[in-house]
């Protein structure tokens, strides 16, 4: 995410869970819960107010913040959804758009 503004963190977290939703073929009724973390240089609006725009007003939804470590990667928002499926974990889509798909080689660093 380029800046930290509320129509960047809306228009971004709307895209981001359009593609999470699309390439898992989520029903919203489904959804158990969702959470949303942001790195703590995302302060101008709650992630969760995309998906409450976006008609999701029956899903218990959470907002928190990242630890803020000195290495880590900037201006990120993050989604984790449990929700009801008969899918294994492996056949579960993960969506990285934007600059987040460096976190991909970033982690497999890691490993």
């Amino acid at each position: 995410m380029a800046e930290d503004n509320r129509e960047a963190i809306i228009d971004a977290t709307t895209e981001l869970l359009n593609e999470i939703v699309a390439a898992n073929e989520i029903d919203k009724d489904d959804l158990a819960s969702v959470q949303f973390t942001t790195t703590t240089d995302l302060v101008s609006e709650f992630p969760a107010v995309a998906a409450r725009i976006m008609g999701w007003v029956h899903v218990p939804l959470m907002n928190s913040h990242e630890m803020a470590v000195p290495h880590g990667f900037p201006r990120c928002i993050r989604v984790l959804m449990t929700w009801n499926t008969e899918r294994a974990a492996r056949e579960v889509k993960h969506i990285y758009l934007r600059d987040a798909v460096n976190l991909l080689t970033k982690q497999s660093k890691l490993t």
